[in-house]
């Protein structure tokens, strides 16, 4: 299990981004040519989220880098400013100079009444209305946006929690009980990942090595790629911009029916998008059409739907051999929670890290992180990890299947050491890091929108986002031609 341990006091981002690219099988040539200097907390954690954002997203840019070798011949330098990587990992963003409402009202933490020994919490996410709906009916409350805090605080009061957190779960509810580290240690969730990597990488079937296009001087590592984005939250929707950036065809697909969450705006950067409804035999067969021409498969569905849906990673790689196939869970694609519903938010909490920060903080009730940064690190990995199966395709032939959990990321993070004054950090203006753009987000179709840049830095090829963000729906299911 994983252990608390003290910050490296040389260069804990280093060492993490090595400890990652040596585990991929990657050429530690590489690694001299990266940047990660720092080791100074940036937002206020006790939990080392400085390192999480600055060696995942590191660790993205260096494989697109050596991707760019194997295309060129030639290395570049890349060099990841820690402030600037946690920065980036808040998400901060505008339209026409609003920071949008993140959160509902109801979502977030709650003591319970019905806990034997010390009080038990919750943590309730609401920011879809039939989340938020769900839970207030659970708890005989009426449903609709009129229902306050102070009623579902005093309905909980009747609740153990992790009694609520069951009975959510069993209504398809996204819900979380607050746990400490050792209790999660013995979960058997927690020990269904223990012997897994944060990036979980292998070769699913065969298929010849597939030599990519050159390069002409300056032109970006992944262009010409085709990325299919199949994510909505948070985690998947970063891994694919993070894609789009170092110049892939990042083709987001919503469904018409599916909600999603205001950071839509700024995860769409660099990204075509549009809609497919997976329900109906058409738009099935139209993503299996999108598939046979896409060289990254990536999906954010629980263990299993699309499997259904006929696009496991295996059939995947039987209709398009050389694929590389990413998936995203919250919890782990084995185990008895590998099918539970849960977003960063509920994920700090199930597994121990809202408690460890309060005690750290000297605090009785849970204590969030800074930021959303299991969702951050886990897009950044899932950019890392793909590109590391390109490169093993393309050396090596075959197709590759990439897994990451939230879960995942949390052990991982954990194993980078506490912060022992990490929560006296002030969090630097993040005012100077920001970019304006126009987007397809606001009234009448178009907005500003204002986000951060990205914080790799690259020596030749400078990261960018070529196309703005769109709505879902903005572009036909088709794939531009090379």
């Amino acid at each position: 299990m994983p252990v608390d341990r003290p910050q490296d006091p040389a260069s804990p981002s280093a060492a993490a981004l090595a400890d990652l690219w040596r585990a991929a099988g990657l050429p530690a040539a590489a690694l001299a040519q990266v940047s990660v200097q720092g080791r100074e907390p940036v937002l206020p954690s006790s939990f080392d989220v400085s390192t999480a954002a600055q060696a995942s997203l590191g660790a993205a840019a260096l494989a697109a880098a050596e991707l760019w070798q194997l295309r060129t011949g030639q290395r570049q330098r890349v060099r990841v400013d820690r402030a600037h990587a946690a920065l980036e990992c808040t998400g901060h963003f505008a339209l026409d100079g609003q920071v949008p409402a993140l959160w509902d009202k109801l979502s977030g933490l709650y003591a319970c009444g019905a806990d034997i020994g010390q009080p038990g919490w919750v943590r309730i996410h609401a920011n879809f209305a039939h989340h938020r709906d769900g839970a207030l009916a659970l708890l005989g409350l009426p449903t609709g946006p009129a229902t306050e805090r102070q009623a579902v605080s005093q309905a909980l009061r009747g609740w153990a929690a992790e009694s609520f957190e069951q009975a959510a779960a069993d209504a398809g509810l996204v819900v979380a009980a607050a746990r400490r580290f050792a209790q999660w240690d013995i979960h058997p969730q927690s020990l269904a990942l223990a012997d897994r990597p944060v990036v979980a990488m292998q070769r699913i079937g065969d298929a010849p090595a597939v030599a990519w296009t050159a390069l002409a001087a300056g032109g970006p590592p992944l262009s010409g790629l085709r990325v299919l984005d199949l994510t909505r939250i948070l985690a998947g929707p970063v891994a694919g911009r993070c894609l789009a950036a170092y110049g892939a065809d990042v083709m987001l697909v919503n469904g018409p029916h599916l909600p999603n969450i205001e950071a839509i705006a700024d995860t769409s950067r660099g990204k075509l998008s549009t809609w497919l409804d997976l329900r109906t035999p058409d738009d099935r067969a139209q993503l299996g059409r999108l598939a046979d021409e896409a060289q990254v498969f990536l999906q954010g569905y629980r263990p299993g739907t699309l499997a259904d849906r006929g696009f496991s990673a295996e059939a995947l790689a039987a209709r398009r051999p050389g694929i590389v196939v990413a998936s995203l869970s919250a919890y782990g694609p084995f185990g008895p929670w590998s099918g539970r519903r849960g977003f960063d938010s509920l994920v700090q909490t199930a597994t121990g890290f809202n408690m460890a920060e309060a005690e750290a903080a000297g605090d009785t009730a849970p204590k969030a992180m800074p930021m959303q940064i299991l969702d951050y690190a886990a897009g950044h990995l899932l950019a890392f990890g793909i590109q590391a199966a390109l490169w093993h395709q393309a050396t090596q032939g075959g197709s590759w299947q990439v897994q990451v959990s939230l879960a995942g990321v949390g052990r991982w993070l954990r194993g980078l050491g506490r912060v022992p004054d990490g929560l006296a950090a002030r969090a630097p203006d993040v005012q100077p890091l920001l970019e304006d753009s126009t987007c397809g987000f606001g009234p009448g179709g178009q907005a500003v929108l204002r986000a951060m840049r990205h914080a790799a830095e690259f020596s030749a090829t400078p990261a960018r986002w070529r196309r703005p963000a769109m709505p879902p729906g903005s572009h036909a299911p088709v794939w531009p031609t090379r």
